[in-house]
């Protein structure tokens, strides 16, 4: 449950406007950040096949794929508009509906024309291209989510269906071409222009920079402000920055491959090996950034130092990125001109390598707890049946608002319309999490499942109101244990859906996850089946 434990920690915190703006840009990015880099890897594989001759450029084969590879990057505003509605709790369809406004073809028409006398009830529109752009749909949608609100408060119920939208679009859509696209538009060229000077400059310090803090902006968050210019700068013909921060990750797989070879720790191999895996071919080091090196503090300098000097390298000679994709080997012909992209990443490993077997990771002993090691799903874990927390009305996670549920980001499960306000126990285990908010609680069960319970959607904004705990983090409960009541009128009242996603942090470490029910449930009925 290591996501919702970074999370629980997250909430103590004062919620800044930088919290909240960093909030919004990773819950819209999270939900699409696969298939962007599974795009990414499309155009990889064709990089690939057109240098080696196997395929033509110029070939029907070439365009197709091309286009599976190219497709989201085109339509960014499109599936950003969606996302980043659904993160901010407005309606989803409307806001891809504005992000497909700007690609629509009677405006695009217009912006090809070129035309100099175009307007809108007199007055004039600054046009511009919109494709693959990033910032103006963020503004946009942000204020959408505004209007949303302040309709839904003054509409009333019956009509919001149709009046809403209609009152969205014709406001939004307007604004966005008048207002928020071309300012978003000269935001995202003016961080360009930021970005090509200072490399342009001073490629290795930039490099050196990006490359050293790239790994730790990601443990605290930060990086999301960062995606929007990489893929802002794809637009305007390559980007200089995903190269320098590729030294990144390559020197957490480095000092992965360190910790493998010099620990005589089986656990500790283990969980190092399982992180090299999806690194080396996927570019997800969540494995190695949390089960290594947030763990063992020797490992910081040694992937700052390398990160460092392989950022220092890309950036000195110029490397830049021709689409998005998350750094690893198979996304290595993204990177042009790809030999001095691999002169640096690949020091970065060899040094982040070098280092962790000459000065090790941490003590003496290198063991890692046994908790570590079922955090990141290398324990054991058996066939098992969870029964249902809640009575009430089955829900498929997908109509749920927070994208992390939706997406099943968090994990499979299934969701319930509480008909009473208690959550009762749904299997013999530990409560492993308690939220301070008391909102959502998880449990770990006797036979491994991680299951979180989360009481309504974006509930946490009540620290606290409505519920109540009857038990502390680390109780040992039984089926059917009463865990925590709630106020559902009161909850509804406060404006908030009390819809209740029952998910399993740790599907990956089963076959499948499977709801054993649908329509209606009683609390203790079967709810989901876990295979292995």
């Amino acid at each position: 449950m290591n996501a919702i434990n970074r999370s629980d920690a997250s909430i103590e915190k004062k919620e800044t406007v930088m919290n909240k703006i960093l909030g919004a840009i990773s819950g819209s990015f999270a939900p699409i950040l696969g298939v962007l880099a599974g795009s990414g890897l499309i155009s990889a594989l064709l990089s690939i096949l057109t240098t080696i001759g196997w395929l033509s450029a110029k070939g029907g084969t070439y365009a197709i794929l091309s286009a599976a590879g190219h497709a989201i990057f085109y339509f960014f505003p499109v599936f950003l508009g969606i996302t980043l509605a659904l993160k901010l709790g407005a309606n989803g369809y409307v806001g891809g509906a504005i992000g497909a406004s700007l690609l629509e073809p009677h405006f695009t028409d217009l912006v090809a024309s070129k035309a100099q006398d175009v307007t809108f009830l007199g007055i004039p529109v600054i046009l511009a291209n919109y494709s693959s752009t990033v910032f103006p749909i963020l503004i946009a949608v942000s204020i959408y989510a505004v209007l949303d609100k302040f309709l839904r408060k003054v509409i009333y119920k019956d009509l919001q269906m149709f009046v809403n939208p209609l009152i969205s679009l014709a406001v939004i859509v307007p604004l966005t071409v008048l207002i928020f696209g071309p300012f978003g538009t000269y935001v995202g060229e003016g961080l360009a222009v930021v970005v090509h000077f200072l490399s342009s400059k001073s490629g290795i310090l930039t490099g050196a920079v990006m490359g050293a803090a790239w790994s730790f902006l990601t443990i605290l968050g930060l990086h999301w402000a960062i995606i929007p210019i990489f893929i802002a700068n794809l637009a305007t013909g390559g980007d200089p920055l995903s190269p320098m921060i590729a030294s990144a990750p390559f020197a957490q797989m480095g000092m992965g491959l360190g910790v493998f070879l010099k620990t005589r720790d089986k656990d500790l191999k283990t969980l190092a090996g399982s992180g090299l895996v999806p690194s080396a071919l996927a570019g997800t080091t969540e494995i190695i950034t949390y089960g290594l090196l947030v763990r063992y503090k020797r490992t910081m300098p040694i992937v700052a130092i390398a990160g460092a000097v392989g950022g220092a390298i890309t950036g000195a000679l110029g490397v830049k990125g021709t689409a998005f994709a998350l750094p690893s080997f198979l996304s290595i012909p993204v990177f042009i001109p790809t030999g001095l992209f691999l002169i640096g990443t690949l020091t970065a490993l060899v040094i982040a390598l070098v280092l962790t077997l000459v000065f090790g990771y941490e003590g003496k002993s290198g063991a890692v707890p046994a908790k570590t090691v079922k955090e990141f799903g290398l324990a054991n874990v058996k066939r098992e049946t969870i029964l249902s927390p809640l009575s009430g009305e089955i829900v498929p996670l997908s109509e749920i608002s927070d994208p992390l549920f939706s997406t099943e980001t968090v994990g499979k499960g299934i969701a319930i319309e509480p008909a009473n306000g208690e959550v009762i126990s749904p299997v013999d285990g530990t409560v492993t999490t308690l939220f301070p908010t008391e909102h959502a609680i998880g449990i770990t069960s006797v036979d491994g499942a991680e299951i979180l319970i989360c009481i309504g959607v974006d509930t946490i904004n009540l620290k606290g109101q409505f519920f109540t705990s009857q038990v502390k983090q680390w109780d040992t409960v039984r089926k059917g244990d009463l865990l925590i009541q709630f106020d559902i009128e009161k909850i509804k009242a406060a404006g908030y859906d009390v819809k209740t996603p029952v998910v399993i942090t740790n599907t990956n470490q089963y076959v499948d996850v499977v709801p054993a029910t649908d329509g209606k449930v009683q609390a203790k009925d079967e709810l989901i089946r876990l295979v292995v």
